[in-house]
């Protein structure tokens, strides 16, 4: 009975706002002290579908960057994790929390320092600059996923399979990455999350050239048309949902056909 209080609490704190915005998105006339809108206009998703080429263009260029930051944190931690999940030396527990420093301080403390170093090197108002950035701030996500997987699956599964005759990439393909992957999805998606919410950092490093969807949302939201604003807004709660949706049958599946062999 407690678990289910706790779970209609959080659908409701879910499904409100939902309410809220596909209600806005419909009357964006309504407003305070009208309990029920007074009337239903679409004129908010009907100026959307007339112009829809910078708003796709922002989006796709955001998933694109977002998952590309995705790919190079996990290129950037799968050795890291693999050493702090198994070793034990002085000074361990220090290395981790300077480690996860990006993820419990502002952006804007090393932002401002990485933006001039960017300059210097010619990485700045470019893609692989946001995307560097990007992993940057968020690789503390997949390090923790990554270490606390390591560390749970132990290294005796590799131990094996090295004494059996495997290559260390076979090894890590065929033994290690299955059972790894629900850390790597979990770690991904909240990576995935802040890269592609991500304004800050996006036009400081971007300079304006990389389009971002969070640019093209801002000045949506704060404009006087809220009907259109509820739409993007929508849209973009729809990216997320739409990848875990995707992410959740790709392993069942896999998991499914390794079942099966």
């Amino acid at each position: 009975m407690k678990h289910a209080g706790t779970l209609v609490l959080l659908l409701a704190l879910f499904v409100l706002p939902l309410a809220v915005l596909l209600l806005q998105a419909g009357a964006p006339g309504w407003r305070y002290p009208d309990v029920v809108p007074p009337e239903l206009s679409w004129d908010g998703l009907v100026r959307t579908l007339q112009h829809p080429g910078p708003m796709l263009a922002a989006l796709g260029s955001s998933v694109t960057y977002a998952l590309a930051t995705v790919a190079l944190t996990v290129v950037m931690t799968l050795t890291p994790g693999r050493f702090l999940a198994h070793a034990a030396f002085p000074g361990k527990h220090l290395l981790e929390g300077l480690l996860l420093t990006p993820a419990l301080v502002p952006a804007m403390t090393y932002s401002m320092g990485l933006h001039h170093a960017f300059i210097r090197i010619g990485l700045a108002d470019t893609a692989p600059g946001v995307v560097l950035v990007l992993a940057i701030a968020a690789y503390p996500y997949m390090l923790r996923a990554l270490t606390t997987a390591f560390a749970h699956l132990g290294p005796d599964y590799r131990t094996c399979a090295r004494n059996l005759g495997a290559s260390s990439w076979r090894t890590f393909c065929e033994v290690e990455l299955p059972l790894l992957l629900p850390a790597l999805a979990a770690g991904g998606s909240v990576v995935f999350l802040v890269a592609f919410s991500e304004y800050f950092l996006v036009f400081l490093i971007g300079g304006g050239t990389v389009p971002s969807f969070t640019g093209y949302l801002f000045p949506v939201i704060t404009s006087s048309n809220r009907g259109l604003g509820a739409v993007v807004t929508l849209i973009f709660l729809l990216v997320p949902i739409g990848l875990f949706v995707v992410l959740e049958a790709a392993l069942g599946r896999f998991h499914a056909r390794r079942r099966m062999k």
